[in-house]
C-alpha cells in the first residue's frame, strides 16, 4: 500500500500550495495547510486587516486655544512622517493636501518611536507625544484640560483616535476614518461554515472605537488597547487550551502574535517583518482569499483521507484475492500500478470548485 501513499500524499500537498499560489496566496510549507484544516480559532488585527489599508483623516479636534486645527495637523504630520504606518501616512497626506509644511527642519529634536504606543519628541522645549490613549494618558500621565472634557467625551466613536499632548496637556485629537472592508462580515460567516468556531478582534484602539467595528464584523470577542505582547499572550493561551489558532495581521505590532500562532497569515502590503515571520502571505485586495485558503486546506485534508481509505481498501483486496488464488500475480501488479497512477493523477486536480 505504501507506493500510492508515498506518491499521492505529497502530490496532494503540492497541488494545494500550487492552487493557493494561483489565487495570490503564498504558503511557505505543506504542513501549514494541514494545520489550517484543523484550525478553529481565528484572531484578527483591526487596522489594515479587517479595515482597509488606506485610512484617511476625518477631523482634527483642538482642545487648546493656543493652537489652531491646522497647527495641530502640521505638528502631527511633522512627528508622524517618521513612522511608516497607514495611519501616519494618512496624516502626512492630509497635511500635504492642505499645503502645510511639516518637514524635519521645523525642529531639530530627536523623534522617538515607541512600538505599539506612539511617538515622542521635543517641541519648543516641551515634550510632545502622539499616539494611543494608553500611551498618552497612562504611560505619559497627560491630562485633558478641564474646560474641554465635554468636547473630549463627544468624540465620534466610529473613528480611530490619535491623541496629541504637549507639555503633559492634551492639545488635540486626530480622528482617522478607517472604514471596514466591505467583505469582512461575509468572510467571517463563510469561515464559520468552514469550521471556524471562534473569531476574535484585537486592536490598540480605544474600547469605544473597537466595539463599533466588532459589532459590524460580528466577531465573538474583541480586545481594545492591547499591546503586541498582549496579542501574543492571548494566542498562547488559546493554544494552551487546546485550540488551533490562526492569526491574521499586517503590522510590526502583530509580529509576536504571528510568530506564536499555529499559522500566522500576513497581508502582502503590510510590514516587511510581518511578511517574513508569517507562515502564509495573502494579497491585500480582499479578505476572501482567507476563505479560499481555508477551503483549499479543508479540501486537501478531505482528499488525503479519501485517498488513504481507497488505497488501503483496494490494495488489501488485491492481497486477499491474490492469496486465495483468484487473481494471478500479473493481474494484481497491473491493477496495483493502475490504481497508483489514478490516485496520483487525481491528487493533482484542483481542490476548489
Amino acid at each position: 500500500c505504501h507506493c500510492a501513499l508515498v506518491i499521492s500524499v505529497p502530490l496532494s500537498f503540492f497541488g494545494g500550495i500550487g492552487g493557493a499560489s494561483k489565487c495570490g496566496i503564498l504558503v511557505k510549507g505543506a504542513n501549514y495547510l494541514e494545520t489550517l484544516a484543523k484550525a478553529e480559532t481565528v484572531v484578527f488585527d483591526k487596522t489594515g486587516t479587517l479595515t482597509n489599508a488606506t485610512p484617511h483623516l476625518s477631523d482634527v479636534v483642538s482642545l487648546t486655544e493656543d493652537m489652531s486645527e491646522d497647527e495641530l495637523l502640521t505638528l502631527s504630520a511633522c512627528l508622524e512622517e517618521h513612522f511608516p504606518h497607514p495611519v501616519s501616512r494618512a496624516i502626512v497626506d492630509a497635511a500635504e493636501e492642505k499645503g502645510l509644511a511639516h518637514h524635519d527642519e521645523q525642529h531639530d529634536a530627536e523623534v522617538k518611536y515607541v512600538v505599539a504606543h506612539g511617538i515622542a519628541s521635543q517641541i519648543g522645549g516641551e515634550k510632545a507625544v502622539i499616539g494611543s490613549q494608553h500611551f498618552v494618558f497612562e504611560d505619559e500621565g497627560c491630562y485633558i484640560p478641564t474646560n474641554e472634557c465635554g468636547k473630549f467625551d463627544a468624540l465620534p466613536p466610529e473613528y480611530s483616535h490619535l491623541y496629541l499632548a504637549i507639555g503633559g496637556v492634551l492639545a488635540g485629537v486626530i480622528c482617522i476614518a478607517d472604514p471596514l472592508r466591505e467583505e469582512a462580515s461575509e468572510v467571517l460567516k463563510q469561515l464559520r461554515g468552514l469550521g471556524i468556531r471562534k473569531a476574535v478582534m484585537m486592536t490598540g484602539d480605544n474600547d469605544r472605537t473597537a466595539s463599533v467595528i466588532a459589532k459590524q464584523v460580528g466577531v465573538d470577542h474583541y480586545y481594545a488597547e492591547v499591546l503586541p505582547e498582549d496579542k501574543a499572550n492571548f494566542v498562547e493561551q488559546e493554544k494552551a487550551a487546546g485550540h488551533t489558532v490562526i492569526m491574521l495581521g499586517d503590522g510590526i505590532n502583530d509580529s509576536p502574535a504571528l510568530s506564536a500562532a499555529d499559522v500566522g497569515i500576513a497581508i502582502s502590503d503590510g510590514a516587511a517583518i510581518a511578511r517574513e515571520i508569517a507562515d502564509v502571505t495573502i494579497a491585500a485586495d480582499s479578505l476572501r482569499e482567507l476563505v479560499i485558503l481555508k477551503s483549499i486546506a479543508n479540501g486537501l485534508q478531505k482528499r488525503t483521507k479519501s485517498n488513504y481509505r481507497f488505497i488501503m481498501s483496494f490494495n488489501s483486496t488485491l492481497i486477499v484475492l491474490g492469496a486465495m488464488g483468484i487473481l494471478p500475480p500479473a493481474t494484481s501488479a497491473l491493477l496495483h500500478n493502475a490504481s497508483t497512477l489514478g490516485v496520483s493523477l487525481k491528487s493533482m486536480t484542483n481542490l476548489l470548485d
